[in-house]
């Protein structure tokens, strides 16, 4: 088993362009073109390929770039009992279009069982070297809870729930099985996607939530209650980090904001080894907040975007990583993309190539800056 710990000092979030032949596979799944063994080995094989190519470009977290999932949050939540899940069409509107998302609510209360993404889990483990490791990312409880408390889905989840303390115990208690599901299968390094908090930030999320009688501060202790109350039990040598942006659809955004209303919260509180954080735009806003980050975190500064193929300044991404390590220590910063490149199958608007050209100057930059 692989002792290495993420996050490293060049890194990436998780998720990959998903290959042609991929999308072909499933389409011709779901027509009954090919069976399920087969579509299964064809994804088998992209796995390997892309687990390679990490490797080729000298990256030491491996992922299987989610290729297995459609959505980058709601296949795990289908993991659990009590969730159920249709195409309706539906979907959230982001800035520049409406997100398709499989509606997911809830229709009994929410218990871990044997979850699919542990045995996805062990298919990538295989390829750990004395190199390199394998990261698996799912998404925060935060994210499950909000799911659920959302205005389509709160009247549903009030049959099962009567009020949100019943329902975060609910959500922390499946997470804490499904992550000792995680340990038992040689799993130290668990990543844990969260757009919770980049949707509490920002004048449109008060006035959102203001609109519907809610307290945004007790929104934020919730997603901390929830995340924290889940990683109560983790084991001491198991690496747990944090995602957190501000949605990432076909190259588009759900919201925007500097981080300076949560820093309190999840900087500051959250019981994480390290944050993974959107920095790539102005829409972050400035470093600042990192001030408030806990002295036992580390942080992966997502200044490359993965929104576009234009590749960045190097010796601007320099001076920004210096102007972060004013707040936290230059030892305990890494660099990154700022989200993965296809949180949703669908993908962002590049190309594989200049996928790899992005994470090749994430490595150059990294060596530059730390040696």
């Amino acid at each position: 088993m692989s002792t290495l710990k993420t996050p490293f000092r060049y890194d990436f979030v998780g998720s990959f362009l998903r290959p042609q032949i991929l999308k072909d596979s499933k389409e011709k799944l779901k027509n009954g073109e090919i069976q399920k063994d087969e579509y299964d080995k064809i994804v088998n094989e992209e796995i390997t390929k892309l687990v390679a190519k990490q490797k080729e470009l000298g990256f030491h977290a491996i992922t299987d770039g989610e290729f297995r999932r459609t959505f980058w949050h709601l296949d795990f939540m289908w993991g659990f009992e009590g969730v159920e899940h249709e195409d309706t069409g539906n979907g959230v509107k982001f800035d520049a279009e409406l997100a398709k998302l499989d509606d997911t609510y809830l229709v009994g209360k929410i218990k871990a069982k044997a979850h699919p993404f542990v045995e996805y889990f062990k298919f990538l483990k295989q390829f750990e070297d004395e190199n390199t490791v394998a990261k698996y990312t799912i998404p925060a409880p935060a994210q499950t809870f909000q799911q659920f408390i959302v205005p389509n889905n709160i009247e549903g989840t009030r049959k099962f729930y009567a009020d949100n303390d019943e329902l975060i115990k609910d959500i922390a208690a499946a997470y804490s099985d499904v992550i000792k599901q995680f340990y038992d299968a040689g799993c130290r390094n668990l990543q844990l996607d969260d757009c919770t908090w980049g949707a509490v930030v920002g004048d449109a999320a008060a006035q959102r939530y203001q609109s519907l009688g809610i307290d945004i501060e007790t929104v934020k202790e919730q997603l901390l209650k929830v995340n924290n109350l889940a990683l109560e039990n983790k084991p001491a040598d198991m690496v747990i980090t944090s995602h957190i942006c501000r949605g990432n659809y076909h190259s588009t955004y759900f919201t925007s904001g500097a981080y300076d209303p949560v820093a309190d919260y999840v900087f500051a509180r959250e019981n994480v080894d390290a944050l993974l954080l959107e920095y790539d735009d102005e829409r972050s806003g400035g470093f600042e907040p990192l001030a408030k980050v806990s002295s036992d975190k580390k942080v992966v500064l997502g200044l490359i975007t993965t929104k576009s193929p234009k590749l960045e300044n190097e010796e601007d991404v320099i001076k920004r990583i210096h102007e972060a390590a004013k707040y936290v220590p230059l030892e305990r910063l890494c660099l990154s993309p700022q989200c993965g490149f296809a949180s949703c199958e669908i993908g962002n608007k590049l190309t594989e190539e200049e996928q790899w050209a992005k994470l090749k100057l994430v490595k150059e930059i990294a060596d530059e800056v730390w040696g």
